[in-house]
């Protein structure tokens, strides 16, 4: 190989030779005017695909190098691609080499990475071989094969470690000209709040509450105040470090209390100290970065009406590495009931705080989610800062370091969840998940009131069959009608399946033939023209249910007054992901939210699992109450086939309406079965048109989709970072 100009979005080496098998060492070197992500796809059988891939490191900036990662290849494995980036760009790369190596290398190379790159003392690495001679006595290699795995895991090999320490190469560090830039604007800000920082603490280790102090008063932003709120800790060297503070920084406030009360109590002790306009919430062992507060006082002269904000966030181990990024969406009121993914970095309005009581006894472990479900309540003005604000400590005392660390967190979780739509007079109830801290609001059909599903047709009548049997024997809900919309059909089995329906259901189910080319719109707007429901469920043909309640879930979601679609979780027959929300921008226009997924994968921050609010979710299985159908005008004409439900709930959202996912209405769908692909001239060029249709009139907002988050990928479904 040698100098290398790729001048595509998809470039890829094809590696060929013998290739090695188990724990392989993969080589190579290279260099590039910026840094590229390495990637490699293998093929076991089932394909090259995002499931069968990782990103191994990075051509890097700068002088020629020469790198290695581990890997481990199965022994079905008979073809690799090696792809640099995705962006048009120039770059080195040669020698590259797969070795088969053994755990014994990988050991090896591991704790050399430590000593070389993580600067580790000889105090330090005598420890860590003490460390490890104490697991070889116990447990014997087996358990120090475990431990290096696992680091491994934390530090190389797991596909999403590797990509963000790529991810934090590009975004993590300020540079000094940043810096200074920053500070430049600070001084010319019109509005410099006072931001008060809550911080309880109760018997931290003195390495994390040194940590934690620091960091806010390294702080770009100098406006701030840190109110300490002590919980009777035993602890000698608590007292000694927070009185040396308070000597050392006027801007520290430490009220020790006499008496432990817990972080709620010690909370509200610590919202006595506040004089500041909003205030913000520290763990005391967790840290912030060094813009946060520059972050978001810089928001607030964009929005000086915002009452919460609320920015991404990471974990941070005892070595100070960096891992677990969590990437948000922005505000979305049905994603909250079910979890509460606000969390760090939290500042809220001091005075909204007080009014609505500070935080509540008894709520401890999720006090900070009690108080986000009742602040807003109060009002709408909530804001995100996509960006990595907070270092969340993952240590064994903390939430951080896994869902069992505080199990009772979960209990007082749901709690507040429950209080929450006992306030809102919501008519249903809270079940929690299988996962820790996570929950589903089941809302109640109130009056059950019509559903008519619409269904358009040509031919393919032993689907249609199947479809309408899964229907009317699974179905709990009982107050729906069935409307065929017959585009067509020439096959007499077709005409036996409406006339067998006719009969067997004949108060639920009627044909209206509709011989017109296809137009997917026209033919669903011509049938709600005849529907009698209030609510109106689009459906495909190739679509089989699995919930027995499922119209009794979408139905008590579509007629909440807010709500102005509701999506179901559909799967492919192999029991995977084919449609679980609609992400804006992927492959230019829209992509389907975790395609592919195992049913048993609960997804990105467990969204598989979760209510969730998208943009948009597909019209193969969507509902909605008629008079929203109407107030937007039906589904566009000009879309015959693609893209009609993105455009329709893009309009739907115009006029103030939510939508939403549901994760425990499951359906089959044998996606596009029935209308063939897009393998014709006509197909493609028609296809064409719909993607400019959709940019002239989205423009921007197709690339900015609020329940994403800029920092993870448009090219794929999957949730993976953007590099």
């Amino acid at each position: 190989m040698g100098s290398w100009r790729s001048t595509g979005s998809d470039p890829h080496f094809i590696l060929e030779g013998t290739i090695p098998k188990g724990w392989v060492k993969i080589k190579w070197t290279s260099c590039s005017n910026e840094n590229i992500p390495l990637k490699l796809y293998w093929d076991d059988g089932n394909g090259m695909s995002e499931n069968s891939s990782t990103v191994i490191g990075t051509i890097k900036t700068g002088d020629t190098l020469t790198q290695t990662n581990f890997i481990l290849l199965n022994h079905a494995v008979s073809k690799l691609r090696l792809d640099p980036g995705d962006i048009e760009s120039e770059f080195v790369l040669e020698d590259i080499g797969l070795y088969k190596s053994s755990r014994f290398h990988i050991i090896w190379n591991s704790a050399f990475n430590y000593i070389k790159y993580r600067g580790f003392s000889i105090a330090t690495l005598n420890l860590m071989i003490k460390k490890t001679w104490n697991i070889y006595n116990k447990q014997g290699f087996k358990g120090v094969w475990n431990k290096v795995k696992f680091g491994l895991n934390q530090n190389g090999l797991n596909h999403n470690a590797v990509n963000y320490n790529v991810w934090l190469q590009a975004n993590a560090e300020l540079s000094d000209a940043k810096r200074l830039s920053i500070l430049e604007e600070i001084e010319h800000f019109s509005y410099k709040p006072l931001i008060s920082i809550i911080m309880p603490v109760y018997n931290v280790d003195e390495e994390w509450l040194i940590k934690c102090i620091e960091s806010v008063r390294n702080q770009l932003y100098v406006n701030w105040e840190l109110c300490i709120a002590d919980d009777a800790s035993p602890k000698p060297h608590v007292r000694k470090v927070l009185e040396s503070y308070l000597a050392l920084d006027d801007r520290i406030k430490v009220m020790f209390r006499p008496q432990n009360g817990h972080i709620s109590e010690a909370s509200n002790s610590a919202l006595e100290l506040v004089t500041g306009e909003f205030v913000a919430l520290l763990d005391h062992d967790d840290e912030i970065t060094i813009d946060a507060l520059y972050e978001n006082v810089y928001l607030l002269n964009q929005h000086p009406e915002a009452d919460m904000i609320y920015s991404d966030e990471d974990k941070i181990s005892v070595e100070g590495e960096r891992h677990s990024p969590f990437f948000k969406p922005d505000w979305s009121p049905d994603t909250i009931l079910s979890q509460m993914y606000a969390c760090h970095l939290g500042v809220y309005r001091t005075k909204l705080v007080r009014e609505i009581g500070g935080f509540r006894k008894g709520y401890e472990g999720s006090q900070d989610y009690d108080l986000v479900l009742r602040l807003s309540e109060h009002t709408d003005k909530i804001h995100h800062i996509p960006k990595i604000l907070y270092h969340w400590r993952s240590i064994p005392e903390s939430t951080a370091s896994g869902v069992g660390a505080k199990d009772y967190t979960k209990d007082a979780g749901f709690k507040a969840l429950t209080d929450a739509i006992t306030r809102r007079e919501i008519n249903g109830w809270v079940e929690p998940s299988d996962i820790p801290n996570l929950y589903i609001i089941h809302y109640e059909p109130v009056n059950e009131p019509k559903i008519s599903i619409i269904i358009p047709t040509r031919n393919m009548a032993a689907m249609l069959d199947q479809c309408l049997s899964s229907i009317y024997e699974k179905t709990v809900y009982r107050n729906f009608e069935i409307i065929i919309i017959d585009n067509g059909s020439n096959e007499q089995a077709t005409f036996d399946i409406f006339k067998k329906w006719e009969q067997n259901e004949p108060d639920k189910f009627k044909v209206l033939h509709l011989d017109i080319p296809f137009n997917y719109s026209k033919l669903n707007n011509e049938a709600v023209k005849v529907a009698q429901g209030e609510l109106i469920l689009l459906l495909n043909n190739d679509i089989e249910v699995i919930t027995p309640n499922w119209l009794n879930e979408m139905a008590g979601q579509a007629i909440r007054s807010n709500i102005g679609a509701v999506g179901a979780n559909l799967l492919y027959p192999d029991n995977t992901i084919q449609h679980a929300g609609i992400i804006l921008g992927i492959g230019g226009i829209a992509g389907h939210s975790h395609k592919y997924f195992d049913i048993k994968n609960p997804g990105y921050f467990s969204r598989l699992r979760m209510i969730t609010n998208y943009s948009a979710v597909t019209a193969a299985c969507l509902m909605l109450r008629r008079e929203i159908y109407e107030e937007v005008g039906g589904l566009d004409e000009s879309l015959t086939v693609a893209f009609n439900d993105v455009d329709f709930c893009l309009k739907i959202r115009e006029k103030g309406y939510n939508i939403v996912w549901l994760p425990q209405v499951q359906l089959y769908h044998y996606e596009s079965k029935s209308r063939g692909q897009e393998d014709t001239s006509e197909k493609q060029e028609r296809f064409k048109s719909e993607i400019e249709f959709m940019q002239k009139r989205w423009g921007e907002r197709l690339t900015t989709d609020p329940y994403y988050n800029p920092n993870l990928t448009l090219q794929h479904e999957d949730f993976s970072l953007k590099l």
